[in-house]
């Protein structure tokens, strides 16, 4: 009798202690294919798994990202690489890079305007010529400026426009542009509006390659505090990331990850999740710094950045690191995908 009554006054004393809450994490990312990552994880149960509680909101501006995770209004952010980051660092605000979120194949392509072709034949008869890109300060006008050198050309030799990527389509059209750097799935509808035609391939053109072009950022000062928080939000985030990239090369998993995206409101159908090619990343998380670097040394040569910062100021490898060794070795893709990036 006597141990009935202690098991049950046990057991009535761990009753009465509270479940322990979830830690609440705020996301911010931009509303393409390529957040499938972080829906992968928070669909499955990963960062729930994790003792997380994750909210996750769209952004129309990756310059907006950066000021509120630096306020800590936003604890992590996946953005492009870009002007605001570096001069983020610069300053000396709480934010760092942790992860590659989109790397090569990106699948930016320079188009032509249709009725142009044959009459330019070669990015060197570009020069005087409206190109168009969607910021001064984007890693599209780096990519651009890179294409544009290979022919012994900079920036200055254009007459560079920027405009959004769904104005640039009316702007080909009523003859406005020359020529344009498209992302996907602008690039997609230029080519099936018969607006423009493929020119020069980025990933062809662009060097240092690999580029990373977009990755996750983490509020430093919030990391501190939260270690622990932070290192299981990059294990789910790493596991979810293996998961889309055996769907990259057409493992069977592709039509379940199609869904979430379709089901988050990435995109409109799954007809345009197939039309559209798949950005690469690497599936262990890592960042090609020397990409990396060579996009701050091109700004800071434009004058967009002001003091160029050490590798070690800019990207951290602490999270994934920590999340590869308790996931462990990644799967093995589709031996018969040829399909490069995204192992």
């Amino acid at each position: 009798m006597r141990r009935l009554l202690s098991i049950s006054t046990a057991a009535l004393a761990l009753a009465a202690i509270p479940a322990r809450a979830d830690t609440a994490i705020k996301i911010g990312t931009v509303q393409s294919f390529g957040a499938v990552v972080t829906y992968i994880a928070k669909d499955k149960g990963y960062f729930k798994q994790e003792g997380l509680d994750v909210d996750i909101s769209f952004m129309n501006s990756a310059a907006n990202l950066v000021a509120l995770l630096a306020q800590n209004e936003i604890q992590i952010v996946e953005g492009g690489v870009a002007v605001g980051y570096f001069n983020a660092v610069g300053k000396k605000l709480p934010v760092i890079m942790t992860s590659d979120r989109v790397s090569t194949p990106i699948h930016h392509i320079l188009y032509l305007r249709s009725d142009l072709k044959g009459k330019i034949k070669t990015v060197a008869e570009l020069k005087g010529k409206n190109v168009g890109s969607n910021s001064i300060g984007a890693v599209t006008t780096y990519e651009l400026g890179k294409v544009l050198a290979k022919s012994g050309l900079t920036l200055d030799d254009i007459e560079l426009k920027t405009l959004g990527f769904p104005e640039m389509i009316p702007a080909m059209k009523n003859g406005a542009l020359d020529a344009t750097v498209e992302i996907p799935p602008f690039g997609a509808a230029v080519e099936e509006q018969g607006i423009g035609v493929p020119f020069a391939d980025v990933d062809e053109l662009a060097e240092p390659s690999p580029m990373t072009i977009a990755a996750s950022f983490i509020n430093t000062d919030w990391a501190a505090k939260n270690k622990d928080a932070a290192r299981g939000f990059f294990t789910a985030y790493l596991k979810a990331t293996r998961e889309y990239c055996l769907a990259y090369h057409n493992g069977p998993n592709r039509r379940e990850i199609e869904d979430i995206a379709l089901k988050n409101g990435l995109d409109t159908s799954i007809a345009n999740i197939e039309k559209n090619p798949w950005t690469g990343r690497s599936m262990d998380g890592s960042v090609a710094m020397t990409s990396v670097m060579d996009q701050q040394d091109w700004y800071v040569k434009r004058g967009l950045v002001t003091d160029a910062q050490p590798a070690e100021k800019l990207y951290t490898t602490e999270f994934i690191d920590y999340a590869n060794k308790k996931l462990g070795a990644p799967p093995t893709v589709n031996p018969a995908s040829k399909l490069p990036g995204c192992r």
